[in-house]
């Protein structure tokens, strides 16, 4: 586990590579002194801006002990269906399982719709075999079919080959003969096997995630070699973690095999760093909130543990069945468009103008209204300072645009158009809020809201007013929170298996075998990465359900040996407390098995992140300025408040304020309404009491 002295008093560095910007967060451990990067992204080519977030950030690589690295390649690969030609072999007569998939249609209304499958079709082959539900062979597997359908997918130029059988997660037998087989004549290692990603019963999902991480793997492999051979030449001699969806990271020399689980890598950082700095800030139960420039994300936290699923879809037909942290999406950033529907309405979202040209306050030749666009009309942004912007822009011009462009169809001035720009976009986000909160049973009210991205504290405490959250806690660097989630990731692996066995039938010794096993695979794991951990822990829980019902109810288990009884009563409780019903006479169903094997890394210090010595004696005396700002506080009470403008970094640790104010800083704004009041905390946290709320 220890790599030796260099693990312990070296450097870390947390990347993220976003769409627009690359952040980066060096931190010493011996001295907790923290340097910060925010560069221009490198598409063609992420592993460049990487190299030079590195560079601004002064570092000497080869007194670095560790990077950890958040990465969107293969969330993009998927997105924008830019994949590696990818084959499958399946059983005979399963060949359009992937594009069947749940009878589905990509439009709930109208006769219309779109769907390419990951795998097109001419490269989807059968073979004969068959295993039974319960794992029996009813045809055996044809070796010389399996040959011959390798060959043909190399002929029709496939890079990476997906072996999925109906039932290999009852017995694997024939797709690991399979894999051995096609081992002898394909000339890579880009072989995925169903059940080895995902051992769970529903075919169209396993199938789909195991041709998801099969079109990936060569382009993260690359994309990670380019990385790696950039490090080592840069001095670096460590090793590389990349961050997987749920939350832990991977030694990068591991996470080809199982690519697929670096989709969502970005959001889940983010969602890290959140449960990481409530812990430290005493919020346990959170919701994270990350505004960025195109789209929103909005997460969970209870008890310092995010939310983590195996059943995310990421976009129609296109589940992707491994263990991620349940990131709700929505596309409300700072650059989304607000226009007039031929009805008359304002509608915000999801288009956007994107980086490139942006918005108009960019000075990049956008010309369509955004949200950023609204705060700037309102007051809340300063031109001068957005770090996106090479010069000043014309606030007039801005002014003109909202009134032609919204206000005159609407029949208002351009400040009201801006305000129900805002007022439109947070009714957006207060909505997929809900998704991971009311609609689970939650109460908003018995939390507080992480805001971060560089959008997400100018519209937090709006949100949590329309949530009836009563806090906002604003962490030190909102808008390189993703990459700060790298740095204190821990690591993690996940294992699931199908049993789909009704309790009173299970075999309790065999349910504790299981979860042993696997406790000990991931334990193994672990121990194998030459990275500094303190502890290794392990989690259980059973995915269960009433016989006869579809959906999925997680059950979290005490121990691995647990009996029948005790798991009997927390699926009781569980089930009640998601639907407030007790069915005592249907029979309780275990469908998965899993496993979460955390290795802890050493604790982090977040109190370097703003350096202390910047830090103003008073609050006047962090004071820069002040401007009109534009607040809604609902009929007479909304309008125009001459507005304090602090330097956020120099506010002392015990500052405390009333709004309104507004707080700026390198990477974001932070918006402190008129009814609100507050204050900093040990970790320079600013912690906001909502007045609407209280």
């Amino acid at each position: 586990m220890d790599s030796g002295k260099k693990s312990l008093d070296g450097d870390l560095i947390g990347v993220d590579v976003g769409g627009t910007f690359t952040d980066l967060v060096r931190l010493d451990q011996t001295s907790g002194a923290v340097r910060l990067a925010k560069v221009a992204s490198t598409l063609d080519n992420q592993a460049f801006g990487v190299m030079n977030a590195v560079a601004e950030a002064d570092s000497e690589l080869s007194r670095v002990a560790l990077v950890i690295h958040g990465t969107t390649t293969t969330t993009n690969a998927v997105l924008e269906r830019k994949l590696s030609r990818t084959g499958l072999i399946t059983t005979a007569g399963f060949r359009d399982v992937l594009e069947l998939g749940r009878r589905t249609r990509p439009q709930p209304y109208g006769m219309k719709g779109h769907f390419d499958p990951i795998i097109p079709r001419d490269l989807r082959l059968e073979v004969p075999e068959r295993m039974d539900y319960a794992g029996r062979v009813v045809t055996p597997l044809d070796e010389a079919a399996v040959r011959a359908a390798g060959e043909a997918l190399l002929a029709r130029g496939a890079e990476s080959v997906v072996i999925h059988f109906l039932h290999a997660y009852a017995n694997p037998a024939h797709e690991l003969r399979a894999a051995e087989l096609l081992s002898g004549i394909w000339p890579n290692s880009y072989i995925t096997m169903g059940h080895g990603l995902l051992s769970e019963s529903r075919e169209f999902e396993r199938g789909v995630t195991a041709a998801v991480n099969a079109s990936v793997q060569p382009l993260l492999e690359r994309y990670v070699k380019r990385l790696a051979d950039e490090l080592a030449t840069g001095g670096y001699e460590g090793e590389l973690l990349v961050m997987n969806g749920n939350g832990g990271t991977v030694s990068a020399s591991r996470v080809v095999k199982e690519a697929a689980k670096t989709v969502m890598s970005g959001p889940a950082s983010g969602v890290i760093a959140a449960a990481y700095t409530g812990r430290r800030a005493d919020r346990p139960n959170l919701i994270s909130y990350d505004m960025g420039g195109t789209s929103t994300d909005v997460a969970l936290i209870r008890e310092c543990q995010p939310s983590v699923s195996n059943e995310i879809e990421i976009e129609y037909a296109m589940p992707i069945h491994v263990p991620m942290v349940d990131v709700r999406t929505i596309g409300a950033g700072g650059g989304s468009i607000a226009r007039v529907n031929e009805a008359g309405l304002l509608e915000v979202g999801p288009q956007s103008a994107g980086a490139d040209p942006g918005p108009i306050c960019y000075g990049r030749g956008g010309d369509l209204p955004t949200i950023s666009d609204a705060n700037m009309v309102l007051g809340r942004l300063d031109a001068g300072k957005l770090k996106s912007v090479p010069g000043s822009v014309d606030i007039n011009d801005i002014r003109a645009i909202f009134q032609s462009r919204l206000g005159d169809p609407l029949g208002v001035d351009a400040e009201t158009a801006a305000a129900a720009v805002l007022r439109m976009a947070t009714t957006r986000m207060a909505g997929a809020t809900r998704m991971v909160s009311v609609s689970l049973g939650l109460d908003p009210r018995d939390f507080s809201l992480f805001a971060f991205g560089g959008a997400g504290p100018l519209h937090a405490s709006a949100l949590a007013g329309e949530l009836g959250v009563p806090e906002v806690l604003v962490p030190a660097r909102p808008g390189i929170t993703n990459a700060l989630g790298c740095i204190v990731a821990d690591l993690r692996h996940d294992f699931v298996r199908t049993v789909n066995t009704p309790l009173d039938d299970m075999d309790i010794d065999r349910l504790t075998g299981i979860l042993q096993a696997q406790a000990g695979e991931g334990e193994a794991l672990i121990r194998q990465e030459p990275v500094r951990i303190s502890k290794i822990e392990a989690t259980y829980s059973l995915d269960m359900q009433f016989a006869g019902q579809t959906h999925l109810l997680q059950v979290p288990l005490a121990s691995a040996t647990m009996s029948r009884q005790a798991i009997q009563a927390v699926f009781g409780e569980v089930y009640f407390n998601r639907f407030r019903l007790r069915l005592p006479e249907i029979r309780a169903q275990i469908v998965n098995v899993n496993t979460t094997v955390t290795g802890r890394r050493p604790e982090v210090d977040l109190g370097g992140l703003i350096d202390n010595a910047g830090r103003a004696a008073s609050v006047a005396a962090a004071q820069t300025g002040s401007r009109p700002v534009w607040f809604d506080g609902g009929g007479a009470a909304s309008g125009w408040q001459e507005t304090p403008v602090y330097a956020r970094e120099r506010l002392p640790l015990d500052a405390r304020l009333m709004g309104p104010a507004i707080l700026e800083q390198m990477d974001t704004t932070i918006l402190i309404a008129p009814q609100d009041t507050a204050m900093s905390d040990g970790d320079g946290n600013i912690l906001v009491s909502v007045g609407s709320a209280s």
